[in-house]
């Protein structure tokens, strides 16, 4: 029994792997403030339905958002979905000597309802007038873009932002719209035509989940490993008199999934973004971007399917519980890879997270190989010691020590409690697929309760030598056993250092200053439209004195709840002193497509993309 516990036991990292890389960073945990005011909850009130599992409909909402909201050229506001108070909150990242009162963000005069509660806040420039907008998707209503109307230079207040409606419907005070029950959302020009478009994930179905008058009219999924029943995605396109909602994007066996995580990035450089949907209880899925100018629609790709790889590890197969994704290049090709979170917990539900890693050796290859319906990523993530963790929600890679080299977020954990849940819910993951869509039959996860609850967040590093990664949250001092759940990226002070935003579920949101010494250069990019809007989509490649390259976008937002700044950012390493060559490509407002080639010299760079590149 001895050898076949070593035989099996998960990998774990040793105390000098962990302390030698963990000397490269160093964050400073800081409080962010929250208005007072708001009655508080413990867990959310459902329908009657669900009330012996309030608990678990109460396990996600909390979430997170990094950019600049009022103009003063930092990334230093936070928009924060409080679960404790189901408010979305704008306040001042806590760095800011001229902090501002936080606030929450009043929808009205639009309808609200007692049985809505925001899941996720999405900034950007909605109506393209320079201002960063707050795009917040709900459980129980329609989302809601919050116009940023506040003057440059004075304090941002509730009566900064104007209320309209994403997908307008009746009029009044008390909602009456459709029960979009919303748990991701991405933001990428998706047809080519210069201007953003959203795409909103629904989790349920439309139904009164959040109504304790209501008995039923509602459902879980319908399957544990390729549930089809969920409320699916709706596309919202850009046009001149405001967005418009958009059918038929997606394939009819992917539209109904349950949504938790979108990301969109270019992955075969044809200047289309392509999205990866997290869909829990499996149907994640990989999208090659086929949209032509005002007409927005995706097809599936898939791996190759093999003999020699389980299909639960196989891109587009898998019946993993997809939670979060984001992209980045982990291994130096030029070519952007996928890490996606999923459910791996010993002795409870043990999957594996993915790193899917690109098998093309160029772009022109990999677009080839997607037209062919073929999706050329196989999973790394043992070889990687990126397998497992915990409960997996949000995701978000960044360089923290500006070496070069990605490191991985992780938010990790469900629901924090006394009574261990976790044989009940073994017992449903074995259950027959006909009696789990059925709320009856689903064990009590009730306030209390815990399943996965002390389970820390990840921060992993890569070991130059060996390629692989470790965990260093504990010996960061960051890893606190709290549910948390979004997470979000960017440099609020300006140093040239990621600091990162963390919502917890049902705790205290912290902000993590990077307050590491021993850092690298970076390049810091603050890509506009003439208008003045972010340059969503635009790349950006930078080739390093050893002759490898480095490659990131403008990321206009994606992930579980968490949204990293629309600044960009890339860690060049210690031997980079004088200019580099770059290479950046973007859509201008006409839909044409610029690439341009200049040298940059380390630090920040406030860039123009019109026909041509102008810094400012």
């Amino acid at each position: 029994m001895v050898g076949t516990f070593y035989a099996v036991r998960l990998p774990e990292s040793s105390a000098s792997e962990v302390n030698k890389l963990a000397k490269n960073f160093a964050f400073e945990p800081m409080s962010i403030a929250m208005p007072a005011g708001f009655p508080k909850q413990e867990v959310r009130k459902v329908n009657k339905a669900y009330e012996h599992i309030d608990a678990w409909i109460s396990s996600v909402g909390a979430g997170i958002a990094v950019n600049d909201l009022d103009g003063d050229g930092l990334a230093n506001d936070l928009c924060v979905n409080d679960v404790r108070i189901d408010q979305a909150v704008v306040t001042p990242a806590p760095t800011r000597k001229d902090a501002y009162a936080p606030f929450a963000l009043d929808p009205a005069p639009l309808g609200t309802s007692t049985t809505m509660a925001p899941m996720g806040c999405m900034p950007g420039d909605y109506d393209e007038d320079g201002r960063m907008d707050l795009l917040v998707y709900y459980w129980g209503r329609t989302p809601i873009i919050f116009v940023n109307k506040g003057e440059k230079g004075k304090p941002l207040t509730a009566a900064s932002f104007t209320a309209t409606e994403l997908l307008p419907g009746k009029s009044g005070r008390t909602y009456t719209g459709p029960l979009w029950n919303s748990n991701t959302a991405a933001v990428a020009d998706f047809d080519g035509d210069g201007h953003n478009d959203v795409y909103i994930g629904n989790y349920f179905p439309d139904s009164p989940v959040l109504d304790p008058s209501k008995d039923g009219d509602v459902t879980m999924n319908a399957s544990l490993s390729h549930a089809q029943n969920g409320g699916g995605g709706h596309f919202f396109r850009w046009t001149e008199d405001g967005y418009e909602k958009t059918d038929g994007a997606l394939p009819q066996n992917l539209n109904k999934g349950w949504s938790l995580g979108a990301s969109a990035a270019d992955l075969d450089g044809d200047r289309l973004p392509e999205m990866f949907l997290a869909h829990d209880f499996g149907t994640s899925a990989l999208l090659h971007n086929t949209s032509t100018p005002g007409k927005i629609r995706f097809s599936e790709v898939k791996a190759v399917h093999s003999g020699t790889v389980p299909k639960s590890k196989e891109l587009g197969r898998s019946s993993f519980k997809g939670m979060g994704v984001d992209f980045g290049d982990l291994d130096h090709d030029g070519i952007y890879d996928m890490f996606v979170s999923n459910i791996t917990t010993s002795f409870g539900i043990q999957e594996s997270n993915f790193a899917f890693l690109s098998d093309a050796g160029s772009r022109p290859e990999l677009q080839g190989r997607f037209k062919k319906g073929e999706a050329p990523y196989t999973d790394k993530s043992t070889d990687l010691k990126l397998a497992w963790s915990g409960w997996g929600w949000d995701v978000k890679m960044g360089d923290f020590d500006n070496n070069g080299d990605l490191e991985i977020t992780q938010a990790l954990g469900f629901v924090k409690g006394k009574n261990n849940r976790w044989p009940q819910l073994q017992e449903l993951a074995t259950a027959n697929d006909a009696l789990v869509p059925n709320p009856v039959w689903w064990p009590n996860v009730r306030h209390g309760d815990d399943i996965a609850g002390s389970q820390r967040m990840r921060f992993f590093a890569k070991d130059p030598g060996t390629g692989e990664y470790h965990n260093l949250s504990g010996a960061l001092g960051i890893g606190e056993p709290v549910p948390t759940r979004g997470l979000a990226t960017g440099d609020v002070d300006g140093d040239g250092r990621l600091d990162l935003a963390v919502a917890r579920q049902w705790g205290e949101p912290v902000f993590l200053h990077n307050v590491a010494e021993a850092t690298g250069s970076h390049l810091g990019l603050k890509l506009t439209h003439p208008d003045g809007a972010p340059v969503v989509g635009a790349e950006v490649r930078v080739q390093l004195p050893d002759g490898t390259e480095r490659v990131t976008r403008l990321d206009g937002g994606g992930g579980h709840s968490g949204k990293r700044s629309t600044d960009v950012h890339i860690g060049l390493g210690k031997d980079v002193r004088g200019s580099v060559p770059a290479v950046i490509t973007w859509r201008d407002r006409t839909g044409e497509v610029h690439e341009q080639k200049l040298k940059l010299t380390p630090g920040w760079h406030s860039l123009e993309l019109g026909t041509e590149v102008k810094e400012k």
